[in-house]
């Protein structure tokens, strides 16, 4: 090869390629530095292309997220009825319409609501029905900002397709908590999580191609062992929790996801049919024809 009148041999260009992807190697650990941990599977029923809701799981999950997610997080996409829904946690067949299943009204009436009196005009507390949404713990993000101080703590409705592998994500943060590294530069009202995203390098007093993985996360760590009591008899732990509230909001993020599987399935049967009969049909016209 002539480059500028010099000519260049095919192993300096072998020996030039092997030094660069060596340089790039070296430095992938170092740019890996401080990334999140990887999440920890949950071994989740749902997973995989047949997989579906445990629904004692998402009752479970739902117990937990009403006595202690809910006290500061919102979700501002779900009703009370959608709880009764097909594949969701209180589904029976007995009640098609969720709102008539008395479950569904009873975890409802549970909650107060805000609301208007209708001769009066002045506002209300009264109980919630099917029809309302989730109670917010706060009336509005400022009011959450201001009791969390400074940062409102996010909707849960959706959390699990707003994170890359949404529930073994949250199982693994919730269950993570770990007691910060030494050297590690700690503020007030912060706490170290190795699967939060984040980059710990600026608050890393040791050796930087060392930084531990994780970041800060405001929240303090909100499960703790025997904080909800469970009525089947599964495991009151942290661990436990973290993979029941993930469960159930990864339901609340894709609560159609049974019945789209259901439908892919179909979709595939349908195509395969499709194309044997497709096969057969051209072999059976084009037979004895040369082409």
């Amino acid at each position: 090869m002539t480059i500028g009148m010099k000519t260049v041999s095919f192993k300096t260009i072998i020996a030039s390629a092997a030094i660069a992807l060596g340089l790039l190697s070296a430095a992938a650990p170092a740019m890996a530095s401080g990334a999140a941990a990887h999440p920890r599977s949950g071994g989740f029923s749902f997973e995989g292309p047949f997989g579906t809701y445990d629904q004692g799981q998402l009752q479970r999950g739902y117990k937990v997220y009403h006595e202690v997610c809910a006290a500061c997080h919102s979700m501002n996409l779900m009703h009370y009825r959608n709880l009764g829904d097909r594949h969701g946690p209180f589904w029976n067949p007995k009640y098609p319409n969720p709102n008539d299943n008395p479950v569904v009204k009873a975890l409802a009436k549970e909650n107060q609501v805000g609301d208007i009196d209708s001769e009066t005009g002045e506002a209300i507390q009264r109980d919630a029905t099917p029809a309302d949404k989730f109670r917010a713990p706060y009336p509005n993000a400022t009011a959450a900002a201001a009791g969390n101080g400074g940062a409102a703590p996010p909707d849960l409705s959706v959390m699990a397709k707003a994170r890359h592998d949404g529930a073994n994500y949250i199982y693994s943060l919730l269950s993570g908590y770990k007691a910060a590294p030494a050297g590690l530069q700690i503020r007030d009202g912060q706490h170290y999580n190795p699967y939060m995203a984040g980059d710990l390098t600026p608050f890393w007093t040791g050796d930087h191609k060392h930084v531990p993985p994780g970041g800060f996360i405001a929240m303090p760590p909100p499960l703790k062992d025997g904080l909800v009591t469970y009525d089947d008899g599964s495991p009151q732990t942290v661990d436990q929790y973290a993979k029941d509230v993930a469960a159930f909001i990864a339901w609340t993020s894709e609560p159609k996801m049974v019945e789209r599987k259901q439908a892919g399935l179909g979709v595939m049967i349908y195509l395969l049919l499709f194309a044997g009969i497709t096969y057969v049909a051209y072999r059976r016209i084009w037979k004895g024809v040369a082409h």
